[in-house]
């Protein structure tokens, strides 16, 4: 396999002299095969070669990634004849090596990621799982934020209880406490005693707790409105928007990524859940599966956006099965979560000076939200737009801009350019 992406015998003699051939084969026929450049499956090919030496891997084994970390700290100062190609290359780091030996263990079934789960709880969090998407009917973002902050409880409390109903109120205003020690604002730990009453009231209702914890599980009074809206200035959005100007792969996705949060005043996880078949292209509008409560919602193709999203699939998206919008650049290539996202919008607005609190994508959308109340939208409009479903959720933007209460135009997000 190596032959068809290096003529150097030496590179030949290295690739073929290194334990596990058939396995770095395989994965890199893989990557060719997916429309990895020859130039990038040599680097990793080369990198392959460091890396089961490095973790002494003779047989495919279970790799933890503790080990892959402390083998690419090794790697940095590993010396051999191979070192100095593989140096050569401008990716040749650290990161890259982590990644790469990631994605290779992967492939082959054999990384193994820490557990997050609760010990001795997971049947009971798989079944309060069930039950919000079932029976409450609450939306995927909801019932995976309710999951993780019960999980995160739960693996706090398996230090001291193996059983629920042992788990006391004591328990909860401790952990709570030590939550808001650590920085946890009041809004947050509100969020956190939401997800906790629903939990302990179904777990109630199935026995399997003391009785009378939903009551205890008190929110603390989260002032509304003491600050303004957090997000940069509408200039300031558009210079955002102006930098990304580039062609290589990353900037054309940034450019449709940054348009839909601030012209769409989209969520992240409605970002990231975007799909290829939401856009009609041929009645210029497209799907979103808003994040609260779960409901559908169409939007026109604006016309930046329109020409933006076109650019990336034409120039930028990885080529590969599957359907979601935004992909990963690198291979194994799969659907850019929440988190990526975050990254490249906050990058950004660091790299402008933009002072705000929030330097994510949901800073845009604040942004977008004072846009439109400047130009004269109506709060029950802007609910409308942002997938509220009342205008108690968007009165913060009416307090912070009281000459713009009134309707003075139809609203327009022109000026991108």
């Amino acid at each position: 396999m190596i032959e068809s992406v290096s003529h150097y015998p030496s590179v030949h003699m290295r690739h073929r002299a290194a334990p596990l051939l058939r396995e770095r084969d395989v994965y890199l026929a893989h990557l060719l095969e997916k429309g990895l450049e020859p130039a990038r499956v040599r680097c990793v090919a080369a990198f392959l070669v460091h890396i089961v030496h490095l973790l002494a891997l003779d047989r495919l084994r279970e790799v933890e990634e503790h080990e892959i970390e402390e083998a690419s700290n090794r790697w940095i100062e590993y010396q051999s004849p191979q070192r100095r190609k593989t140096g050569v290359a401008a990716g040749a780091t650290p990161k890259n090596f982590v990644r790469i030996a990631k994605a290779w263990l992967t492939f082959h079934g054999c990384l193994t990621l820490p557990s997050t789960s609760a010990p001795g709880f997971d049947l009971l969090i798989d079944d309060f799982r069930d039950a919000l998407t079932s029976k409450r009917g609450l939306s995927p973002a909801t019932v995976h934020s309710y999951t993780k902050r019960i999980q995160d409880f739960l693996r706090w409390a398996s230090s001291w209880h193996s059983n629920l109903t042992h788990i006391s109120m004591n328990d909860v205003d401790r952990f709570l406490r030590s939550k808001r020690a650590k920085g946890w604002q009041l809004a947050t730990i509100a969020t956190q005693c939401q997800a906790l009453r629903t939990f302990f009231g179904y777990a109630e209702e199935r026995g399997w707790c003391r009785p009378g914890m939903v009551r205890g599980i008190v929110s603390p009074r989260v002032p509304k409105y003491t600050d303004a809206p957090k997000g940069p200035s509408w200039t300031q959005v558009r210079q955002l928007i102006r930098s990304v100007s580039g062609t290589l792969p990353q900037d054309l996705r940034a450019r449709a990524m940054l348009l839909l949060y601030s012209i769409c005043a989209l969520r992240s996880s409605e970002v990231s859940g975007l799909r290829l078949d939401d856009f009609d292209w041929r009645n210029e509008t497209f799907t979103v599966r808003r994040a609260k409560r779960g409901g559908i919602q169409q939007f026109p193709i604006q016309y930046e956006v329109g020409e933006a999203i076109l650019d990336y699939l034409k120039r930028g998206r990885p080529r590969c099965g599957c359907r979601h919008l935004f992909l990963t650049m690198h291979l194994p290539y799969r659907p850019l979560g929440p988190a990526g996202m975050w990254g490249i919008v906050g990058k950004r607005l660091k790299q402008m000076d933009v002072e705000c609190d929030h330097m994510g994508p949901h800073s845009l959308r604040h942004a977008c939200a004072t846009r439109l109340l400047r130009k004269g939208s109506s709060l029950k409009e802007i609910a409308e737009y942002l997938g509220h479903q009342d205008t108690r959720s968007v009165a913060i933007y009416a307090k912070y801009d009281r000459r713009s209460l009134h309707k003075v135009a139809a609203f327009s997000l022109g000026g991108i350019r």
